[in-house]
């Protein structure tokens, strides 16, 4: 984990990527979502979000897209179901001042538990949601973890199409 930093952000971004937490083998491998199962950067391209289909050593230069990657737990796991509902309540002072120093045009998480823990609200649909978080948009869109086999690919560009349609200017 020598070096590994999850968070790729920049003030004032389109969107901010938010993952649960990063995984473990992110952490090991030094680059987010660089699981070989994981479709996020397929995903963004196909979305349209990249204009190539950056690969998880090329992190960085999502910034110059506009997008940022963080997560809402910093704690790596193997897998995202290790973080308890207690967990993200602890996080959020910490990832709510952190979105709102960064200030992006929307935070879009990826997948419904941390928002819904941190919100105590058991009910979060997909897509735009109707109250802003941390002073910013906040969007759910389907984690594109391997894990997540709950999702075709399709289904995935499908979700992340609609977020990159609705911010314009990406």
């Amino acid at each position: 984990m020598s070096g590994y930093e999850p968070d790729v952000l920049a003030r004032e971004l389109d969107v901010v990527f938010c993952g649960i937490n990063p995984a473990s083998s992110a952490a090991a491998d030094g680059h987010n979502f660089s699981s070989p199962s994981n479709r996020f950067w397929a995903v963004l391209h196909l979305a349209g979000f990249t204009d190539t289909r950056l690969r998880a050593e090329d992190e960085h230069r999502l910034l110059e897209y506009g997008c940022g990657i963080t997560a809402v737990v910093t704690r790596p796991t193997p897998t995202a179901a290790e973080i308890t509902s207690a967990e993200f309540r602890r996080a959020r002072p910490a990832f709510e001042a952190k979105m709102r120093q960064y200030h992006p045009r929307v935070v879009a998480f990826l997948g419904k538990r941390a928002l819904s823990a941190m919100l105590s609200t058991p009910e979060i649909g997909w897509g735009r949601q109707p109250l802003e978080f941390a002073d910013t948009t906040a969007w759910v869109l389907p984690n594109p973890s391997g894990l997540n086999r709950g999702f075709t690919l399709e289904a995935l560009v499908r979700a992340y199409s609609e977020l990159h349609s609705a911010v314009p200017g990406i």
